[in-house]
């Protein structure tokens, strides 16, 4: 029987769908258990530090120097800090606890990092769409001008949480300091992340340089598409798109390179 290539790529593909699959389910079991409302914390916990940021905001009044409205500004901009920083972070040290399954054939180092980054990208989308939609529904914030521009900027951060996580995860098996100062790291890239501010209401010296930062520019993309014409965005989608492949193509080629010393060993 002749075998065909489309053919062989279709059972690949299906095969390394069951394998991330399953260790996405190992994932959940190994980290939330099965007990009290188990896996349900994954999107429960950033549902939780979101309110709270957001409640908290509003219990101080801050305006941030602007007269948008604060529920719907924290919650565009957290939701988002969550979906890049607990997706790359969970990459850190991915591979020591999971090596043992290196010895089935079809498992491989990819797949350690493919799983804990789309399952941290389905809890913080979970997370940021029952809590925008509770807050609509309560009336606490308006639907979205453009939903759809919202779905883009949300895929790119996503995606853009992929390869940088593949990044951190890979440098993260070569040093264990790295994944000692990840944390680090992450709260010194907040403030200027975009999550608490928009790139209009800096200085214009300073606006051509924010822009180089991709989660400010996903930020922006994301609230554009959320208060519409009452803000002014700025962003550009090609530049995200190449920054993305570029962050995508280095993280696998650095995974490959930690793949071959791991399972050599």
């Amino acid at each position: 029987m002749t075998t065909y290539p489309t053919s062989s790529l279709a059972a690949s593909l299906r095969i390394q769908t069951r394998v991330i699959w399953a260790l996405v389910l190992r994932e959940i079991i190994t980290r939330y258990g099965r007990h009290n409302i188990g896996f349900l914390w994954l999107f429960v916990e950033p549902m939780l530090f979101t309110t709270g940021i957001a409640a908290l905001w509003t219990a101080l009044h801050a305006t941030h120097g602007s007269s948008l409205p604060i529920i719907p500004f924290a919650i565009t901009g957290y939701s988002g800090v969550l979906l890049w920083r607990n997706g790359v972070s969970r990459c850190a040290n991915a591979v020591e606890p999971n090596k043992v399954l290196l010895f089935h054939r079809n498992v491989r180092v990819l797949d350690f990092f493919l799983a804990r980054v789309l399952l941290e990208i389905a809890g913080a989308t979970a997370s940021f769409m029952l809590i925008a939609t509770s807050a609509v529904f309560l009336g606490l914030m308006k639907p979205p001008a453009d939903i759809g521009q919202m779905v883009v900027g949300w895929l790119l951060l996503a995606w853009y949480a992929l390869g940088l996580g593949l990044v951190v995860g890979a440098l993260s098996e070569r040093s264990e300091m790295l994944d000692r100062v990840w944390h680090t790291i992450t709260y010194l890239y907040f403030p200027f992340s975009g999550a608490a501010f928009m790139v209009s209401w800096l200085p214009r010296k300073v606006q051509q340089y924010a822009q180089y930062v991709p989660t400010v520019n996903l930020n922006e993309m994301i609230r554009g598409g959320y208060f519409g014409s009452a803000v002014d965005v700025h962003f550009d989608v090609i530049y995200m798109i190449k920054a993305n492949l570029i962050l995508t193509m280095l993280g696998l080629a650095m995974v490959r390179d930690v793949g071959r010393r791991v399972e050599g060993e």
